[in-house]
């Protein structure tokens, strides 16, 4: 279902949100089989100069998991940022199927535009299985979303940072002051996090909810890098360059999610940004792992390498 095909939503901004626009993003993953292992995919028509990194990952995630058995859920992915995606060109993912074990499902799959390779991703699959539990407990203390802004009504004060301006198929909504934030107290120690879901209702496809998370989940990472120095915003280049996810339980990425970010170290022109989600109550479900590109411009130089 489009935008023009369901009844429209926007947000405090006037950016459009709510089911139409989430509905266009599960149509963006629904990818083109070409053959039995290549895949097509493309951007949508209001993007980023460069293809979104969450996007891609996604994308990649699916091509991947299309070659799986159902009943293999992924449990772990790692993916390399290979170039900047052109979002006007459609993306070719190539899948190779490494191995089919009895448990385990191993697949690689290459994102490709004009014959260059711009990502790659590796992912395992795994037959439900029983064996030891424990995980660490979510934070305590925090508002409910409801007593949270949600990211329209920061725009719409100007305080909606890169994704001001872009439809939003997803409620976003951020507990502690993010790095771009007029209002962010300076550099702090502390995670920051977020609630966020799917702004409406999907289908119930497990793969589908772990790309859904595999997209959001690379929305404001690198932010946790920024929010523990005192830096000019302006000027600033970040670009993901690799990134890990651990799915540890189900989840459904239409109900809410926690989304707790830290950078535990930067060196090197690089920083590194870990990731928590919990379930609203309590369970951790994913765990991510980013290092990106982060370079502040120099008195009287801008960032461009």
């Amino acid at each position: 279902m489009s935008a023009d095909s369901a009844t429209a939503q926007t947000a405090a901004d006037g950016e459009p949100r709510g089911q139409a626009v989430l509905d266009d993003l599960v149509a963006l993953l629904d990818l083109e089989r070409l053959e039995d292992n290549l895949f097509r995919g493309v951007s949508p028509p209001v993007s980023l100069p460069r293809v979104f990194g969450g996007q891609v990952a996604a994308q990649a995630l699916v091509a991947a998991g299309r070659t799986v058995p159902a009943e293999r859920g992924v449990h772990s992915l790692h993916a390399y940022f290979v170039r900047p995606g052109d979002p006007s060109i459609p993306i070719v993912y190539e899948t190779e199927r490494v191995r089919d074990g009895r448990s385990f499902t191993t697949r690689r799959v290459l994102a490709i535009q004009r014959g260059e390779p711009i990502f790659s991703l590796s992912a395992s699959f795994q037959l439900p299985q029983n064996g030891l539990e424990h995980s660490q407990p979510m934070p305590s203390d925090l508002p409910a979303p409801d007593a949270v802004d949600d990211l329209g009504t920061r725009a719409a004060r100007g305080d909606g940072g890169w994704m001001a301006g872009l439809p939003r198929p997803l409620d976003i909504r951020l507990i502690d002051e993010p790095s771009w934030s007029q209002d962010h107290p300076g550099p702090s120690d502390d995670p920051m996090r977020l609630w966020l879901r799917a702004d409406g209702e999907l289908p119930d496809d497990p793969l589908l909810h772990v790309c859904l998370l595999t997209y959001a989940s690379d929305l404001t990472l690198l932010g946790s890098v920024v929010a523990r120095h005192d830096v000019p915003r302006t000027g600033l280049q970040m670009a993901s360059l690799d990134h890990a996810m651990w799915f540890h339980a189900p989840f459904r990425a239409d109900e809410w999610l926690l989304y707790s970010c830290f950078s535990p170290a930067a060196s090197g022109g690089r920083g590194l940004a870990s990731g928590r989600f919990f379930t609203a109550d309590g369970r951790l479900v994913a765990t991510t792992m980013q290092e990106g590109l982060v370079r502040v411009p120099r008195a009287g130089r801008d960032a461009r390498p």
